[in-house]
């Protein structure tokens, strides 16, 4: 293949290969790190530019599979296992194609959230090697971009492949809506080689964790959604979130103590994304009611047995699960339950900018 990944059929070896993708794919990273205190609230106003370059970049018949209509169906056909995916891949990509891919990540993450994207895809290579399967391969991560990046109509873009799916929409050069956005880890711990005892996601399993163990008897009991954990998260991909009932404890009958644990929970979800899209999704759960949030639990609260968890509220689902492959494969995801894929705002754009039969905009 182009992008230097090398597969043996009896054992994955995939390592060479990923250095070799992600040579372009992440060369930032280190620079976005040393400047995460100084990110700035107009990286959104930089996603056109960041698409566009993209877009330009490509000839014309990778162009075409890059770019899809705003109105298709694809834009709201999301996943998180490995599948054929609309867009470009990684592997049919140029050394400059991949760096361009960097800013437009950027552009919707913060220097955290970039560095957990840019790990899961390096992931695909430890479970390549784990289940000796070279279909595991950090190649095929997707871009697509939905509409023309502008600051007039909505647009939109995605980048995701096997657990990554980061879908971003534009409304009126105004908002950006990071959502639905979705990571998981297969292992959760990788458990030997080079990477032993890594953990992609450790916060969002041990600060739950945490936070129904802390919980007094009472409490804990209400929290608790079922004894066993769910088989994964009940959503699953969804295009629209189907109706969950509103279970679990409420933020508003927790101690100040675990509002403050549920609060970082919160955070660690919220702060993938880049600081001003978490500061307005943090100030929409605050307006709609902290005290209206719902935790719940489901399985064991012992480390490596399966457990799930939620945090659900009038503007916002959290959900998590660890039961597959011996609780060590984490699926987590952020869902928007206003502006899922532009949702809400997008209506009122549409609204607000119906013409009449003569063409005339109201």
């Amino acid at each position: 293949m182009t992008n230097g990944l090398t597969v043996n059929r009896g054992k994955a070896v995939l390592l060479i290969g990923t250095v070799v993708i992600f040579a372009s794919f992440g060369a930032a990273l280190m620079s976005s790190r040393a400047n995460e205190s100084d990110e700035s609230d107009d990286k959104q106003s930089s996603g056109p530019a960041a698409a566009r370059a993209l877009l330009q970049s490509l000839p014309e018949a990778k162009r075409t599979q890059a770019q899809l209509s705003f109105d298709s169906s694809e834009r709201t056909n999301w996943n998180y296992v490995p599948t054929r995916r609309a867009g470009v891949a990684l592997a049919d990509l140029d050394t400059n194609q991949k760096t361009l891919i960097d800013p437009l990540l950027r552009s919707a993450l913060s220097p955290t959230g970039f560095n957990t994207a840019q790990q899961i895809v390096q992931h695909e290579s430890i479970l390549a090697q784990i289940e000796g399967n070279p279909r595991r391969d950090p190649g095929l991560y997707y871009t697509a971009v939905f509409g023309e990046p502008g600051p007039r109509a909505p647009w939109a873009w995605r980048f995701e492949g096997h657990h990554l799916s980061v879908n971003v929409t534009h409304v009126d050069n105004q908002t950006q809506v990071v959502a639905p956005l979705f990571m998981g880890s297969n292992p959760a711990r990788v458990p030997d080689g080079p990477k032993a005892g890594l953990r992609l996601l450790a916060a969002e399993e041990d600060l739950a964790r945490d936070l129904i163990r802390m919980l007094p008897a009472d409490r804990r009991t209400r929290a608790m959604l079922a004894e066993n954990a769910f088989p994964d998260i009940i959503t699953r991909n969804d295009p629209k979130v189907r109706s969950l009932n509103m279970e679990g404890l409420a933020a508003g009958d927790m101690s100040q103590p675990e509002q403050t644990q549920l609060r970082k929970l919160l955070h660690v979800y919220a702060d993938r994304m880049t600081e001003s899209a978490a500061r307005e999704q943090l100030e929409r759960i605050e307006r709609a009611g902290f005290d209206k949030l719902h935790f719940g639990w489901a399985g064991s609260l012992e480390p490596g047995k399966p457990h799930y968890y939620r945090v659900h509220g009038p503007t916002v689902l959290i959900e998590y699960d660890n039961t597959q492959n011996n609780a060590n494969h984490i699926h987590s995801v952020w869902r928007d339950l206003e502006r899922d894929f532009g949702g809400d705002l997008l209506r009122a754009h549409y609204e607000a900018h119906r013409t009449d039969a003569h063409g005339h905009e109201h």
